[in-house]
């Protein structure tokens, strides 16, 4: 996952997330609070070994999306200053991931 970290750009994240999204959600949100789901999937990702360097996660199936979502979940319920639906997070979360995956198979 390292190299995705230096292919990531949080521009080209959120414009590809909107993208995915019906156009009644995408419009519901600010970038900022795309942001802050994106934000949010790497505090995940960091908590969960997955930034670590002497990690080997290759195979897409370690990475429990439904863990992911319900984490993301809970912390905009945490936050008083967002406010989103939970089913339009998990649309966004399978957005943000479909991004990375996209990178990857840029190189």
């Amino acid at each position: 996952m390292s190299d995705d970290i230096m292919k990531f750009d949080e521009d080209d994240a959120v414009n590809f997330i909107r993208e995915t999204l019906p156009k009644s959600v995408s419009e519901k949100y600010s970038d900022d609070e795309i942001l802050y789901v994106i934000d949010t999937i790497w505090d995940w990702y960091e908590k969960n070994g997955y930034l670590s360097l002497d990690t080997e996660v290759t195979d897409d199936g370690l990475l429990d999306e439904e863990q992911l979502v319900a984490y993301v979940r809970k912390e905009i319920r945490n936050d008083k200053e967002i406010m989103m639906d939970p089913d339009d997070v998990g649309l966004i979360v399978k957005g943000e991931l479909q991004y990375e995956e996209s990178i990857d198979n840029s190189f």
